[in-house]
């Protein structure tokens, strides 16, 4: 019997689609890449609990879309993040104020859908989350970086490009910012900073998208309030997660925003509702233990990042510049000029070593090209010391870097 060619799809697909995904080959032996957690820290068994107490008594309503909550999501868990968001960030909203969504990326893809069309302008910080920038680029959205400094997103650099959009008739779409443990760079904007933020917002009539993603990894556990708690006139979108609090693949973020935005968000949700067994089950568990929960988790963060920064100390010298992060699960690390992290990229990933290289979190690739983004949630203690031996190995034989002599313990930044 003979055997047909087979069926080429190539010639249907449509122009503007992302490049095909490559196939899974599971994580490096040394990951230290994406936005994974401490294994050992997931609260396991409370969950379990929560599973089997939560499905006992309402399991049944699982055979109703939005179980017995409407689209929004299951109402005990936003009743939940009600509490939690005006303890921890002094955000005063109703359980109708907040759409469940499936992670933060969901959020994201909501707020672009709802307010970008092909040529807008955004503002975002020059170094941030390599997700929000993919989004915007496959979006055709031009993404304008404002410079950072130890404090977060400047304002003086923000209120300069406001400035000259306004001269030039453009007024930006949003200005996305991650203030509360800024991903790469692990910065805290201060209560004033914000305040700056807010009057500008206000000035030139271009909402703040904020991303509190990663908020509640702080090591003091005390935290400015969030930015959407100090607006006067609705004009903030804020996102959150239980991602980098829970578990990463759980898949539930949140969106708190006037409804206004939220009612047109929740007519282009149409997957029919986040998955609702996790809603339950983290509401049925947060409520009693997530206080306890976090100050646990983030002891075991910090005691990581520890060991990395000594790593990098040790293996190499002066040669890796970093800032201490106050809190999160990465370090952003500046290598010498002449190292290119893309390049760094692939030699380390044939060694079994994954990492972030810069330019993937930057709209300036310049000057993000000799930095790096280490996570340190997920390997051990252990893997953490020998992947960055591997790493500074592989930098050394690339690039000459670090030089052998340099390696020479330094105080932790």
């Amino acid at each position: 019997m003979s055997t047909s060619a087979p069926f080429d799809f190539a010639p249907l697909l449509p122009a503007g689609l992302p490049a095909p995904a490559a196939k899974w080959t599971g994580l490096a032996k040394y990951s230290f890449v994406g936005g994974n957690n401490d294994p050992d820290q997931v609260p396991v068994d409370g969950l379990i609990e929560a599973v089997n107490a939560v499905l006992k008594r309402e399991g049944k309503s699982l055979a109703t879309y939005g179980l017995a909550s409407g689209p929004q999501g299951y109402r005990p868990l936003r009743e939940f993040l009600t509490t939690k968001l005006r303890r921890d960030a002094g955000i005063d909203c109703t359980a109708d104020d907040i759409l469940i969504v499936s992670g933060s990326l969901q959020a994201l893809d909501l707020v672009n859908a709802t307010l970008l069309a092909r040529g807008d302008s955004v503002l975002v910080e020059q170094e941030t989350y390599q997700g929000a920038l993919n989004r915007l680029t496959r979006l055709g959205v031009n993404a304008v970086g404002i410079a950072l400094d130890e404090d977060g997103m400047r304002m003086d650099a923000l209120a300069a490009a406001l400035a000259d959009h306004k001269r030039r008739g453009i007024t930006p779409k949003y200005i996305y910012t991650i203030p509360t443990v800024q991903n790469p760079t692990g910065t805290i904007m201060p209560e004033t900073r914000r305040a700056e933020m807010l009057k500008l917002s206000q000035q030139y009539g271009v909402p703040v998208f904020e991303d509190d993603c990663y908020a509640d990894l702080i090591w003091s556990g005390a935290r400015p309030p969030a930015i959407h708690a100090m607006s006067r006139n609705n004009g903030v979108i804020h996102i959150g997660s239980f991602s980098k609090s829970i578990a990463p693949a759980l898949r539930v973020g949140f969106i708190v925003a006037p409804w206004q935005m939220l009612s047109r968000m929740l007519a282009l949700k149409t997957d029919a509702g986040s998955g609702a067994l996790e809603q339950m089950v983290l509401a049925e568990y947060c409520a009693p233990h997530f206080a306890a929960h976090v100050p646990k988790l983030t002891r075991g963060l910090r005691a990581k990042l520890d060991t990395l920064m000594e790593a990098l100390n040790e293996h190499f010298g002066t040669a890796a510049e970093f800032e201490e992060p106050k809190g999160g699960i990465f370090l952003w690390v500046k290598l010498p000029d002449d190292v290119d992290t893309l390049k760094l990229y692939q030699a380390a990933l044939a060694a079994g070593v994954a990492i972030n290289p810069g330019p993937e979190w930057s709209t300036n690739k310049v000057y993000a090209g000799s930095r790096l983004r280490l996570c340190f949630a997920s390997p051990s203690h252990e893997q953490i010391r020998e992947g960055v031996a591997v790493l500074a190995d592989v930098c050394r034989r690339e690039f000459g870097v670090p030089a052998r002599s340099a390696n020479v313990e330094r105080a932790t930044r």
